[in-house]
Order: structure tokens, then sequence, then C-alpha cells
């Protein structure tokens, strides 16, 4: 029986202290389950509140190393029966309950944005620096949810009201002084509902710049490595460096275009990254600076849709030093953007482009999320998001991808050949 109350006291509820006058007829009550789980338990809960006429306004659930976290907010009689029952349900399911009783209003809809953390490893002192960033900018951690834990580590954190300006700052700096990433995006549709993938291809899709491969066949690898370099940082025009470039390649023979492709290297996790987003049913694409005889076979083989790129001109088995056609130059990379899209009748906002150097900052600009990938300073500071880690697949992670999900989509593919998780390494951490 419940005690007898006076001003300041508590009241007992099958053990229970709860604030006198705290339950009225009908009380909202936040019950809080935490024990080692199994099968049945929330089934089991749900019987209980069933049986005692409760209402449910909201549950939450979460498993982590097979301990329960379970909170539900329910509308519960004013006779306490629905405290007494859950009290034993505990007891007989070796579980601790906690209740408090919440005001009957309902809680105010804040805007919401995803902040994705991303690193080789996450500790307590990167955890930290994120969350300070957050508070500082007024947001509150609303949930977290781990995406990944190899080959990087990485999680998603939903967060509520606050000023995304200056969060998305204290972001920045927090990454500066750690090795971490760490991208804050809107949530809504738009983020989840992204259709097109357009690629630069050197040093993002694959690990090279094949014009400095092209340029050490040729005997003249430092000159042409370090107006690459100049160009992608964006301190020199890039189509005259390029033509420069070009011009340094004259005489070369088709054979060196055949030992240059085999030294190309795909960037680790691109075969992961490809086979995901077209298994999401994105539409892929890559544009370059670089030259369609390399361009065209990396994107036949993982199976890209659209492909453009400059054309080395060749006469009589040799390099003239020019290009055949008109440069791919920044500009036309936005272009290409545009003209993809319209083809498969999507908007801008759907579209994700990736890149690394000066040249791609008009097409980043252009999609609805631009990602500078390992990219110069001048890109990552205008990207959306920027990634530092060497796996292009924790792309994935930005928006949102499960690593669990995309190793269950491996392993349910029959046709799925084991050889091509070579790109992944290691074996997942605990």
């Amino acid at each position: 029986m419940p005690g007898r109350c006076f001003a300041g006291a508590h009241e007992m509820v099958a053990g229970l202290a709860i604030p006198c006058g705290a339950m009225t007829d009908r009380s909202v009550v936040l019950v809080s389950v935490h024990g080692p789980d199994r099968p049945g338990i929330t089934a089991s809960l749900m019987e209980v509140l069933s049986a005692t006429g409760a209402d449910i306004y909201d549950v939450e659930q979460i498993v982590v190393r097979g301990r329960l976290t379970l909170n539900v907010l329910v509308g519960v009689p004013g006779e306490r029966a629905t405290i007494r029952d859950l009290l034993l349900f505990g007891w007989d399911n070796d579980l601790h309950l906690e209740f408090e009783v919440l005001d009957e209003a309902p809680s105010p809809t804040h805007s919401m944005a995803i902040v994705t953390l991303i690193g080789v490893a996450v500790g307590p002192v990167e955890f930290g620096a994120v969350a300070a960033a957050v508070a500082g900018g007024g947001g509150n951690i609303e949930r977290i949810y781990r995406l990944s834990k190899y080959p990087v580590v990485s999680y998603e954190l939903v967060i509520s009201s606050g000023d995304l300006d200056e969060i998305r700052a204290g972001l920045v700096e927090a990454a500066a002084g750690l090795p971490i990433d760490v991208a804050i995006q809107p949530d809504g549709l738009l983020r989840r509902a992204k259709r097109i993938m357009v690629m630069d291809v050197d040093s993002t899709l694959v690990e090279d710049e094949v014009i400095d491969l092209l340029a050490d066949e040729a005997g003249v690898g430092d000159r042409v490595a370090g107006l690459t370099a100049a160009a992608m940082a964006g301190e020199i025009d890039f189509e005259q460096s390029l033509r420069r470039r070009v011009e340094m390649l004259e005489g070369l023979d088709e054979a060196a275009l055949a030992r240059v492709a085999d030294k190309i290297s795909l960037t680790k996790g691109a075969r992961t990254f490809i086979r995901t987003v077209k298994r999401l049913g994105m539409v892929t694409a890559v544009v370059s600076a670089g030259f369609s005889q390399f361009t065209d076979a990396v994107a036949e083989e993982l199976g890209i849709e659209y492909s453009l790129s400059n054309t080395l001109e060749v006469v009589d088995g040799r390099l003239t030093g020019r290009l055949s056609e008109e440069i791919v130059d920044g500009a036309a990379k936005a272009r290409f953007l545009r003209s993809v899209a319209e083809a498969e009748g999507v908007p801008l906002s759907q579209v994700v482009a990736v890149g690394d150097g000066a040249n791609d900052l008009e097409m980043l600009a252009a999609a609805g999320l631009g990602i500078a990938f390992n990219a110069k300073s001048v890109v990552s500071d205008s990207a959306d998001a920027a990634l530092t880690v060497p796996y292009l697949d924790a792309i994935l992670f930005l928006m949102g991808v499960r690593r669990e999900h995309v190793d269950a989509a491996d392993a349910g593919d029959a046709d799925f050949d084991q050889q091509a998780l070579i790109d992944v390494p290691g074996t997942p951490p605990i």
C-alpha cells in the first residue's frame, strides 16, 4: 500500500520512492530497463504494459556487448499497478528498472543534424573534443551509433538544436588538432536520397597521378611532378600546366603506356566502395584531367557507367605531346556532373562528388554533397566534408552506411568473388 504523503516527502510504491503528488490519474513515466539481454525481454515487457492498460509514447533500445538498455515512455494509470507489475517483471528477469515521472507536455521539436566521427582509433580524447564542440555551439547529442570498426572506426552522432555554423567551426578546430575526420550535415530526406556518385580518378579512385608515372617513363619525372603538385594546390593555371606537362611526354611510345597501366593501383577500399554504392542503386561516374587510355579501362573494370577524361594524341605509335580533344579542366568537370544528373533525371541535391585537387572545386560545389578525399588544403577548406584516412570506402560512413551492412551484402551475394575483399585491410578489431 502507498505510504502516507506530506509536503516534500515521498510515497512508497512497491518499494519505489516517488515524490508525493507526482503521479496523477494518468502519469507520464520514463521506464529505464538495464541488464543482461536475451530474446523475449521486450515482448514480455510489452505484455506487462498491455495488461495494466499503459500507453506507449516512445521506445528506444540498444544492446552493447550483451547488455540491454531499454527506455520506454509510458502513460500509466494512477493506481500504481503498472509500477508494481514492472518491478516484479524486473525481479523475475534479473533486470534493474528505474522510473522517472515526467511532465505531460510533449518534448519540443528541434532541428536535427548528423555529426560523423572517423578515425583509425577513436578514444575518450577524440570523443570528448567532438562532444565539447557540439556543446560549445549549443547542440545536444541525442543518439550515438557505431558505423564501423574497420578499416577505420566511425560513429554517427545525432544532434539537436544549436548553431550549425558554430558547431562546424568547433569541429574543424577539434579535427585540426587530432588524427580524426569530422563532418556535420543537416539530417533529412536529402541526406538519405543520394542517387549519383561522381569521382575524380587520379589520387582519388586510384592512388597514383598517372601523368607523373608517364613522366617517369619519359625521364622528366621531377619536372612534371612539381607542376602537378602546384596545379593540384591551385597555385598555377591548370590548363596551361597540363599542356606543358603533356608536351614533355612527346615521343613516348605506346609500350610505355602499357607499362604505366600495369603500375596503376586502385585506392584501398575502392572496389568495396563502388560495389556498395551500386548496390544502393546509385549511378556512378568518373571524370578526370587524366587520360582516357587509362580511366576508361578503370571504369570498365569497376562497372562505372559514365567516364570523361582527356585523350593523349598518338601518331604512329608515339605520343605527339598534345591532347586530341578539348581539355577537361575544372569547369568541364562541373559541366560533366550536371550533364550526368540531367541525363539521369536527378536533381543536383542528390549528387555526391569526390575529389582531391583544385580542379575539382567547381564539381564539388555543384554537387549536393562535395567530399574532399585526402585533398589539398584549398579543397578541404571548401568542401562540405573532408576525409584524410586512406580508405575510399570510408565515404560510405559519411552517407550513414554501416560496415556490417556492407559485409552482410557481400556475404549474401552468391556471385561475389571473395578476392574482391583484398582491399579491406586487417581483421576487424573488437
